[in-house]
């Protein structure tokens, strides 16, 4: 394990990955996602105005997320929920009215996911790292959880993995954006910490053959 070096609060990180292992892990991302897309175009264009549709409105969605060292960026997605100016929270759970039920397979399926390529092209995103926040969370790490932010948010990691039934679990408390403050999002942190100061280029590989495998066989949440 690489030992943090200790930084000041609101600095974006303590340390984070080398500059080699840096490059590495972008010239990674790059050939993946542009392979990726040339295969999946015919998924997301389609799925997208299949989306638009049925949600009645664009079929892509975009959102601001917290990127690496804080800045913000737009995150692209095939939108699975209809649009509400009731929600008032950025926690979604298993039984959230405002998913459709196409969106639901969309989730299972993690096809809504694949716009994310166009992100990890364009510099916003990995293909492994800690999974990008709405701001109000990851902006606000300090001292040498800001490692966190070091690295481009990923579409899956250990993090993702081990909460891929996240809006289930949600689902069963009484106060599930108080339970994704005090519980779920620390344990994440916590995770994506270790993530960061091991990081290893095969470990990178793992985590996504992983997300593949489990993507073939989806569970109930995601």
């Amino acid at each position: 394990m690489r030992k943090n070096n200790s930084g000041k609060q609101g600095e974006a990180s303590t340390k984070g990955l080398l500059p080699f292992q840096a490059f590495c892990k972008r010239a990674f991302d790059l050939a993946l996602s542009l392979a990726g897309l040339a295969l999946s175009l015919w998924v997301i264009l389609p799925a997208a105005v299949i989306a638009g549709i049925d949600t009645r409105a664009n079929g892509f969605f975009t959102q601001e997320r917290v990127g690496r060292g804080g800045r913000i960026f737009r995150i692209i997605k095939i939108r699975t929920m209809r649009r509400s100016t009731s929600a008032g929270t950025s926690v979604t759970t298993e039984n959230d009215e405002r998913i459709t039920a196409l969106g639901r397979f969309w989730r299972r399926t993690k096809i809504d996911e694949l716009p994310q390529l166009f992100n990890i092209v364009k510099g916003d995103m990995s293909f492994v790292g800690p999974r990008p926040d709405v701001p109000g969370f990851a902006d606000r790490l300090s001292g040498e959880d800001r490692i966190v932010l070091s690295v481009r948010p990923g579409i899956t990691g250990p993090a993702t993995l081990k909460y891929r039934d996240e809006e289930v679990l949600l689902a069963r408390v009484d106060d599930p954006e108080a339970y994704n403050s005090t519980v779920v999002f620390p344990d994440k942190v916590r995770i994506n910490r270790e993530y960061v100061e091991n990081w290893t280029c095969a470990g990178d590989m793992g985590y996504i053959l992983k997300t593949a495998l489990l993507a073939a066989r989806p569970g109930k949440g995601g």
